[in-house]
């Protein structure tokens, strides 16, 4: 400790953190999921702050997209993996702490293995069935989880586990199921003001060293909206449900089971799911019309033959998509499941649509690792 006081000084001289509150930090063990731009911040500022212990997990790539808000990164670095490029930075700017990256999708399969590694889990993702699957878990094995969300200009933070009645308050408790396919935007989709994951994912690494230290005024059982325009924020006080003890899995089998796909609506037992390399060979050899269900200007342009119908006037223009075989596709992967269940819905034909998996997005992904 004594070779690190000058690396922390601020906080060895912060009255109601001092020493104790920095070992308390060197002591602790943070699993980050998600290294994008909630959690670049995250990372940078828990890193800095000597977390003894980090774990990354993402198994995406960095694009140039990612580069208007995902400050860790540079544009020599597209196309490499975000979590090992995290890595390397975060051990750069502190090398006294321990970071490991996962470059695997959190799935049921590893949810459980993965988490309970850790004393605290930090929630950086960007889609409905991974944040219910960390939520479920964490509910299970008891573990702190602190939540942040962007779009648009607002944001969210919340922090999940037990409340004074120790009570396990999850995200359930706030969210009890999943929205419908199209009926909240992704930033993929809505966009969002560059800086919003930066001021989220600082509040998130606060709510992290809060709870490792002891630091009161915790948001435990709250949620924390804030607008990036207005300065408005509004608190939340969340309390347990009979609705999330009912819906969250028993135990790990049953947790290992649950279809959080399915759940959220990013899967179909009528609808194919293409991933990229078949959507392009499908395309290649002319066994698929494609069909784009974005709003007209949505980037980036696809590059090969296809028909455009926005999903908000598809049931309209039905009559016009040709009788053969049929692969939706959007900008990441949600539009385009619901355009084909509206299609399976309101359209008689002996051919079954498909939808490309993870949308232009994931082709763009595949691009840059075969770059690579």
């Amino acid at each position: 400790m004594e070779e690190q006081n000058e690396r922390y000084s601020r906080h060895l001289s912060l009255s109601g953190f001092g020493k104790a509150g920095q070992e308390k930090l060197l002591k602790a063990k943070v699993l980050v999921i998600g290294a994008g731009g909630l959690g670049c911040p995250v990372l940078q500022y828990l890193s800095a702050a000597g977390v003894g212990t980090i774990g990354i997990v993402d198994h995406d790539r960095i694009s140039l997209s990612n580069l208007q808000r995902q400050t860790l990164y540079t544009t020599a670095e597209i196309g490499e993996l975000k979590a090992i490029t995290a890595a390397k930075k975060l051990m750069a700017l502190n090398p006294e702490i321990t970071v490991t990256a996962y470059t695997e999708e959190v799935t049921v399969s590893n949810a459980w293995n993965l988490i309970s590694e850790y004393n605290l889990v930090v929630d950086a993702t960007d889609n409905f069935a991974t944040r219910y699957l960390i939520s479920d878990t964490c509910c299970l094995l008891q573990k702190p989880l602190v939540f942040g969300a962007v779009s648009k200009y607002e944001g969210q933070v919340a922090v999940f586990g037990l409340n004074d009645q120790k009570q396990y308050i999850s995200y359930r408790d706030l969210f009890p199921e999943p929205p419908r396919p199209g009926e909240v935007q992704d930033c993929n989709t809505a966009g969002v003001l560059g800086v919003l994951p930066g001021m989220i994912g600082m509040m998130q690494a606060n709510e992290v060293i809060k709870q490792i230290t002891g630091l009161e005024n915790g948001l435990t059982g709250q949620l924390l909206t804030f607008n990036m325009l207005t300065y408005e924020t509004m608190l939340l006080e969340l309390s347990k449900t009979k609705d999330s003890e009912n819906l969250i899995p028993k135990n790990r089998e049953e947790l290992e089971k649950t279809d959080y796909q399915f759940l959220c609506g990013l899967s179909h037992p009528e609808i194919e799911a293409l991933n990229p390399e078949s959507f392009l060979n499908k395309i290649k050899t002319g066994e698929i019309t494609a069909i784009d269900v974005r709003e007209k200007g949505e980037l980036p342009v696809a590059g090969f033959p296809h028909l455009h119908f926005p999903l908000s006037r598809l049931e309209k223009s039905l009559d016009k998509i040709p009788e053969t075989e049929i692969a939706f596709f959007c900008q990441g992967g949600t539009r385009s499941l619901k355009a084909a269940e509206i299609f399976i819905q309101n359209r008689k034909t002996q051919f079954k649509p498909s939808h490309l998996e993870g949308g232009i997005l994931a082709l763009t992904q595949l691009h840059n690792e075969k770059r690579d």
